[in-house]
């Protein structure tokens, strides 16, 4: 039987719609909290409270949009987070980070679906994900403030900063990656990238989980013919 040819301009699943949409979701959710956030942390940005109305509601809305948030950002780790355990190839792409900054990241290492970057982002955001929620409820004066000492609320303010500010450097960084590398926003917009962008790119994930699956369907058209 003669090896099958896999055409590089094929589509290939990259996100499934279930992460598609709770990435979408934790991205409307962040800029809602981040922006009404920065709003109450800088009084020059008071200005900001605006956009969703008052400062009242603003005030209201922020720690609401932080737990859905929160909640999608689950989802993501749920879905993914078997994906993003350092392993020993993920050294060879940070010695060799100069030349992934100019792009040749695959003729130095062979990465998986995510390469060392992409997993200190997603454990990054965990760590910042689970001390806002934390310290957001010991602040939340509505609710639950009154149960704690000023001491520690300010404590909770300190870290509740700290980690907005991680949060909201890590997920730039994200975006300003995503436009850098073409291809990845389709891949979370509408769910595909072509094979040549995942050879390029993730060539162990292609050669490992998606090459066997493309093989097996295209035998399946064979024997059907």
């Amino acid at each position: 039987m003669s090896k099958i040819k896999i055409s590089n301009d094929r589509k290939i699943v990259r996100h499934k719609l279930p992460a598609r949409l709770s990435h979408w979701l934790l991205v409307i959710c962040f800029f809602v909290t981040g922006l009404s956030g920065l709003a109450f942390f800088f009084p020059d940005f008071a200005w900001l409270t605006e956009i969703l109305g008052t400062p009242q509601l603003a005030r209201f809305v922020h720690p609401f949009t932080g737990i859905i948030m929160f909640i999608a950002f689950l989802n993501l780790c749920r879905i993914y987070w078997r994906h993003n355990f350092p392993e020993k190839n993920d050294w060879v792409w940070l010695r060799n980070i100069h030349e992934v900054l100019k792009g040749n990241e695959h003729a130095v290492s062979d990465n998986g679906k995510y390469n060392l970057g992409q997993k200190m982002l997603f454990w990054t955001l965990i760590l910042a994900m689970l001390t806002l929620l934390v310290t957001g409820i010991i602040m939340w004066r509505q609710y639950f403030s009154h149960n704690f000492s000023i001491p520690v609320i300010r404590i909770a303010i300190l870290f509740h900063s700290t980690s907005a500010f991680l949060l909201f450097t890590g997920i730039m960084v994200h975006i300003y990656m995503a436009f850098w590398v073409k291809g990845s926003i389709r891949g979370m917009v509408e769910g595909w990238v072509t094979v040549r962008w995942a050879k390029k790119h993730h060539p162990r994930w292609y050669r490992e989980e998606v090459l066997p699956q493309l093989e097996k369907e295209e035998q399946e058209k064979h024997s059907q013919k």
